[in-house]
């Protein structure tokens, strides 16, 4: 089973990507560099609570 996470941006804190994970697998949160198109750079994206 998959559960859907929303990845938020470090820098400026909005939601810009969902994706799923594996909800047996990861007891940790998602942490991902991604594109964050209103800071304009790549920055860290972390898993929403």
């Amino acid at each position: 089973m998959r559960k859907k996470v929303i990845l938020i941006c470090e820098e400026c804190l909005s939601r810009n990507y969902t994706t799923t994970k594996k909800v047996e697998a990861q007891q940790t949160r998602l942490e991902l560099n991604k594109f964050c198109p209103k800071c304009g750079k790549y920055t860290l994206h972390k898993e929403s609570k």
